[in-house]
């Protein structure tokens, strides 16, 4: 990480865990806190031009936004304008900023190094996997070839089960 964006980094990330700590949970945290230093990592840095708080803004919007955070059937969930009431930021200006995340490094829904575990299992497209011309779904074939799968990066990881 260039050393200009040490300080700045430090700065969003207090931000990011202190509101990941009251209103989200650990594991949006490590998720902000892994996205701020992609974004400190960006040549030239973005991080390093406007206010801290509506980055970290635009960091937990951005997670919130590929793990679906406004949606109640989801643990923990918040509404957009809860979020930037509670981040002390413009809902436009904290969505614009989501979007420029977003964009600059083609984050969609699910994208796989912002996704909660929890998700995860929910997304059906991240276990469906091609066998002898057949879709499958990677979870029901044996642990052994699930180890392969996840070794290639096919798939996000062996699920904890029973060996088959």
């Amino acid at each position: 990480m260039p050393a200009p964006a040490l300080p700045v980094v430090a700065d969003i990330v207090e931000i990011t865990d202190a509101f990941c700590a009251e209103h989200l949970d650990a594991e949006y945290a490590g998720l902000c806190r892994a996205l701020a230093v992609k974004l400190a990592r960006k040549h030239p840095s973005p991080l390093l031009r406007g206010d801290r708080r509506i980055w970290a803004a635009g960091i937990v919007h951005t997670i919130g936004w590929v793990n679906f955070l406004a949606d109640p059937a989801q643990t923990p969930h918040l509404k957009m304008e809860r979020l930037a009431e509670l981040l002390g930021v413009k809902q436009t200006t904290m969505g614009n900023k989501g979007a420029l995340i977003r964009d600059l490094f083609g984050i969609g829904r699910f994208h796989e190094e912002f996704v909660r575990a929890d998700m995860i299992e929910k997304n059906l497209m991240a276990w469906l996997v091609e066998v002898d011309g057949l879709i499958m779904d990677a979870r029901s074939l044996p642990v052994p070839v699930q180890h392969e799968l996840a070794r290639a990066g096919i798939i996000p990881y062996v699920p904890e089960q029973e060996q088959r």
